[in-house]
This record gives C-alpha cells, structure tokens and sequence, in this order.
C-alpha cells in the first residue's frame, strides 16, 4: 500500500480530553446511547460485530464461542466494584499477558484511570449496552465504543476477566482494545510498554537490568512517584521456554507489573523491596520476602499494613531488590508526558511530534549500511538551546514509532526492524544529500535496530544543532511512523525539506537560417521529410522524428519514447495551439531535451539505460526543481518500476509534466505545495 507525508510540520502533544469519535457512523458515544434509549434497544456495534472476524484472522475458535451481554451471564453485572484495583485483572485464553500487565499498573494512577476509563458507565437504569474506552493513537486521542456482548463458553468469559465473577470493566477495556487493533488475535503477543504508552500518551524507557545503572532502585522508586507505569519480564532462550516456570515461581518469557518500591526495616537494617503483579490473578515468586516467607516474622504488623502485604493468592508479591536484579532480565518504564502529570509533579517533559512516512523508492533508504539510499530518509532538525539545570548538556529523549502495524497484521504486515541516527547540523538548511553522510560520521544513535513498535533512548548532548534521520533498517520497507522529542528544556524540531522552489534557465531564442548548426540542418531536413511543406509535425511525427534522432546518440541506452510524452511535448511547446510543433519550437524544445539528456546520465550510475528512484530528488534539482518529500514520493509512485527504477522516457515525462505545472503555476499563483497536484498525478 502506498504511504504519502501529508504534513509532516512539528506538532503539540494531544489533549487527553479531546478524543476524536472512532465509529463508522460519526456520531459519539452520547448521541449513541441516547439514540438506542429512545428507541429502547440495545446497543449493537456494526464496525465489530458479534462474529469470529472480531475474534481470530488467521484461525477458527477452538471452541463454539457464545456472545453474550454481561447481564446474560451474571445477576447483577457491575462495571465497576469496590473500586478498579490490580486484582481485577485475570488473563483468560488470549496471549496478551503484555496488555494485562498494563492495565494493572493503570489501575495505581486514578486520574489515569479514569481518562482510559470513563468511570460514569453502569447497568444501572440509563443502561444502552454501550459503552466507550479513550486510548492514545499516535499523537491523538480516540474514544472507541463497543457494545458489551463478550466472548464467553459454557457461561464464563473466555478472556480478560475479574476476580469478582460481575465486574466487568477490565474485560470491555480488552474488547475495546481488541477492536482499535482489528481482533483478539491480534492483541497476541506484544511488549508492555505499547499498552502502556496506549493508555497515557506517554513515553518508554527499556533498561537491561543485568546492564542497569547502580541507582536502579533509585530510578524506578523516582518513576513509580512520578506515576511513571512500570514494567518486567524474564528472558527466554528459546521458544520451548516460553511460558516455563522457573523453581522459584517466576514465569519466563511473560509480562509482569512492578506496582510498588519501598524498603523495610529487618532486624536493625533496611532492607530494599520491591512489589510485582502477575497478570494471570495466582502463581507467585516463593523466595525470600514472598507471601509466607520467614522474613515478614520479623516485621511489624503496621509496617506490612503500610505495605499491603497480605499472604493471598492473588499473584502479588514482595521480593528483595538484589533478588528482583537476579531473577528479572529487563524492565520497561513508561514516562508520561505533560498532560497526564498531576500540577503538584515537580518533573514535566517538553514534547514535539513529527508524522512521516517510509515510502518505497523515494524516502525508504534503510540504515547507514545502505548508503546510496540512506540520505533520502526524512530529515528532522533538532535546536538544542537550553542546558539542564547545572549541568552543560541537554537531555532529551527520542521517540520512534512505527504505526498501525498490529492493525494491519491480519494483512501479513510484522513490526519492521527501526532506529535512527543523530549527527551535528552543517549549519545550512535544506535536505541533506549523500556526500554530508559518506564524511560524516553520527554524534548519537538509537542503541540498537529492532523490529519493537517504538525504540527510544535518552541522551545528552551539547547545546547546538543536529540531524536526526528515523530509518526502517532495510531500504524498501514501508510504512508510517511518529517521531517523538522528549526534552527536559524546551527543543525545536522542524523537518528538513525542500522548499518547493522552481529555477528554470530563460528559454533559448531559435537562431535564425544563416547561423544554423550542422545539428540544426540534419533536423530541418527530417523535419521537411516527415511534415510537409508546413514544417510543422503532429505528435505520431514527432515520436518518429525523436526516436530517429536518439537511436543514433551513441551515450545512452533507452527504449523508444512513448506517444505519450510527444503528446506531452507538443501541449508544452506549442504557442500556436493547433496541436503541432513547428520547426522553431522544436528547435527550442531540443536544447531542453540535450540538457535533460546529460542530466539523465549523469544519474544513470552503471549506464543502464535507467536511474534509482532514489536519485530523482538530486536529478529534479539539477533540473530546476526543489521539491519536498511529498511532491517526490507522488512522482516516484507515477514514473517508477517494482524494482525503484526510472528510464529516460518517464524522466523526460516527468519534466514535460513539471515544467508544464510550473507555467500554470506561475499563471495562477498558486500555493507552492499544491501546483504539482494539478499535473503530475494524472
């Protein structure tokens, strides 16, 4: 499919409570529920309806599944009882223990909560059946709405449910995000933190905890304060492992919550603890400090009720800090951004957003190992102008996220392999070209390439100007992405495009008879051959005449010129409007053309007979024509083949076009951005 840049300018981050209705029909979730109240019907969602699409893509259910309303299943169904807590979060039949883990840490942030969760829903006497769920989409809130027929066998829901049998809201936040994603199946399978960042806007941090700096401890008691969401997981070295249970009751490869960070006094020393939350409601660590451990004998009552710590099975657990270091390999932080910090927070990031596109032939380059193509990614330009509090340098975080991938699984589409590199501006504006990278190696990069929904990283860098190029890592690969900067001090970012911008040379005068050329005799000649006694030819004379002429320029291979682009030629050069070129004009026209014929090789690297797609911006700039990502990426999807290559006739096409636009452009006055549209396209 093809992804175009609409607009790629810097925008602010959204407004939590300015979410954009995601229904088919347009209407919101109040016009909704009143509309089925007047008409004493229940709420039925036609965009995920209650059939096996909305559950599997790939596979029939296991079992007859039966969609059934809460108040089918249970008595007296409750959204909400006694308060969301962690506790009423039990993984059902659905691999997507990352998501559960993330509704667990939503649940110790009310205010959070209740964005995710609007929390004035019931079965009470205004019940519609309906009911809607907020989540974060790329830089804009959605309100997603959903009926609350659920999956269920033999009378128990099959998925995402409660410890208490009729309370509901944590599995219709499951179907709701069920939904945003297309199905159940494709909630299959994922990393924490794209739920947690879904839930908040926010922004995560992934840490090695083998690798992890010595203030750990002091790191995530720092995050949990900050009402950060936290994360954990243990490796796996292969599939087989997945899901194992080690000796001391942990799970590998599964996600966990971290929901609390304290120490406690034991036997005249503190102690560091820290508190975890399996998804699944049971199956708990069984080490030192857990449920029925010897070492709370020696704690005080009021000391393990300011803790919580209660002996249950219900898959929460304490366990020493240095334990916790052993026995978990990494553990994902979600920062939230500026809108869902509470005013008394003493820390709040700045953050600016950028909206691109990797699109084939154009600005899918790939990483620095692919150099001939990796200058044509997209281009961001970071002013780093404040330094932190005390300190030299300016701490940022940088964001990159690929978008809609897990929605478009069904299609076969998997999360690409990403990163981005950051180098030291020249200090001029305008798309960066090739040479600027051969001799210039990069100040900071992503850590790693890897097929995540989102890679980011902190830094430190000097105040000043730099380049930050977001890249899928293998050239060709498209898709859209969302590029976040996360600073401490105020950041500017702008991309960095072309201006669209046309300088194009004064047309040359025809010389007149006396001074013609040896050139200019041997086409008056054919052009006396071919036209008559007019001297004026049609376009099925002038691709006769062209393709003559060209056959016999020795430097370049090509295959014929097409009917087309003679059409094309005589509607740019023809004064008079009868629909034929006279020999004057053509004579004009043949200067452009021997121009855009060395232009043509002179990107025609291996002398094919054909250029990279890739090379076009610099060829059009040779040519006269700056042109930004967008213009170019719709040139490339007209003119180029499967394998990103361009023959000299689309090229000649592709000028004719251009400088036909230009003129109507130039006639008009109209806005730079929009002038191609009025040609190129067609």
């Amino acid at each position: 499919m093809p992804y175009l840049l609409r607009d790629s300018k810097p925008r602010p981050p959204a407004l939590p409570w300015v979410a954009r209705p995601t229904i088919g029909s347009g209407k919101t979730y109040k016009e909704l529920k009143q509309d089925c109240l007047r008409r004493g019907v229940l709420f039925e969602d036609p965009d995920f309806p209650a059939c096996n699409s909305s559950l599997f893509f790939s596979e029939k259910p296991p079992v007859p599944f039966v969609w059934k309303r809460p108040g089918d299943i249970v008595k007296d169904p409750k959204f909400i009882l006694g308060g969301a807590t962690r506790t009423d979060i039990c993984q059902g039949d659905l691999g997507d223990c990352w998501l559960l883990a993330a509704i667990a840490s939503l649940t110790l942030n009310e205010k959070t909560l209740a964005r995710v969760v609007p929390l004035d829903q019931n079965f009470g006497p205004d019940y519609a059946g309906i009911f809607h769920f907020q989540f974060w989409q790329h830089n804009e809130w959605l309100d997603v709405v959903i009926d609350d027929r659920l999956p269920t066998f033999k009378g128990r829901l099959v998925f995402l449910h409660s410890a208490e049998h009729n309370e509901f809201w944590s599995a219709l936040l499951e179907k709701a995000y069920a939904k945003l994603n297309g199905s159940y199946e494709a909630l299959k399978g994922g990393s924490t933190i794209e739920a947690m960042e879904d839930f908040t806007g926010g922004v995560g941090e992934m840490y090695e905890v083998k690798k992890a700096p010595e203030n750990f401890y002091e790191i995530l008691e720092k995050a949990l304060k900050r009402c950060s969401m936290v994360g954990c997981s243990i490796d796996t070295s292969s599939a087989a492992e997945s899901e194992a249970k080690t000796p001391f009751g942990l799970i590998k490869g599964h996600a966990y919550s971290v929901t609390g960070i304290d120490e406690v006094s034991y036997r005249g020393m503190q102690v560091q603890l820290i508190r975890i939350r399996n998804p699944w409601g049971q199956v708990e660590w069984n080490g030192p400090w857990s449920d029925n451990s010897p070492e709370w004998h020696s704690v005080s009552p009021s000391e393990q009720k300011r803790l919580s710590q209660a002996a249950l099975d219900d898959g929460e657990f304490w366990m020493k800090f240095e334990d916790f270091r052993v026995h978990f390999d990494k553990v994902e932080i979600c920062n939230l951004t500026p809108d869902a910090l509470e005013d008394s927070t003493a820390h709040k990031w700045e953050v600016t957003v950028h909206q691109g596109s990797w699109v084939r032939g154009s600005t899918a380059g790939g990483c620095r190992n692919f150099l001939e193509t990796f200058w044509t990614n997209p281009q961001i330009k970071l002013h780093l102008t404040e330094k932190d509090d005390g300190q030299d340098e300016c701490t940022f975080i940088a964001a990159l996220m690929q978008k809609d991938r897990r929605k478009l699984k069904k299609l076969g589409a998997e999360m690409l392999t990403i990163g981005y590199s950051i180098y030291e501006s020249p200090g001029r504006d305008g798309h960066l070209g090739k040479d600027f990278f051969r001799y210039h190696p990069s100040k900071a990069r992503s850590k790693t390439y890897i097929n995540l929904r989102e890679v980011s990283n902190r830094f430190k860098l000097p105040p000043g100007d730099y380049i930050l190029v977001p890249t899928t890592f293998e050239p060709h690969q498209e898709a859209d992405f969302c590029l976040r900067i996360f600073s401490e001090k105020k950041a500017i970012t702008e991309d960095l495009d072309e201006n669209v911008a046309i300088d194009l040379p004064e047309p040359p005068n025809p010389t007149s008879s006396p001074q013609e050329t040896e050139e200019e005799k041997q086409f008056r000649a054919l052009f006396e051959q071919i036209s008559g006694e007019d001297m004026e030819v049609a376009a099925e004379e002038l691709e006769y005449v062209l393709n003559a002429v060209l056959k016999k320029t020795k430097n370049i291979k090509f295959k014929n010129l097409s009917l087309i682009s003679c059409r094309n030629i005589i509607s740019l050069m023809d004064t008079s409007g009868n629909g034929k070129l006279e020999f004057n004009e053509f004579k004009v026209f043949w200067e452009k053309m021997k121009k855009w014929i060395n232009i043509f090789l002179q990107f025609d690297f291996d002398k094919s007979g054909s250029m990279s797609s890739y090379e076009l911006r610099s060829a059009l700039k040779a040519a006269g024509y700056h042109l930004n990502n967008y213009l170019l990426q719709l040139i490339v999807l007209r003119y180029s083949d499967e394998q990103f290559q361009i023959e000299f006739d689309d090229f000649l096409n592709c000028l004719v076009r251009l400088e036909n636009a230009s003129r109507v452009f130039q006639a008009l006055s109209v806005k730079n951005k929009d002038f191609i549209n009025l040609n190129i396209g067609e």
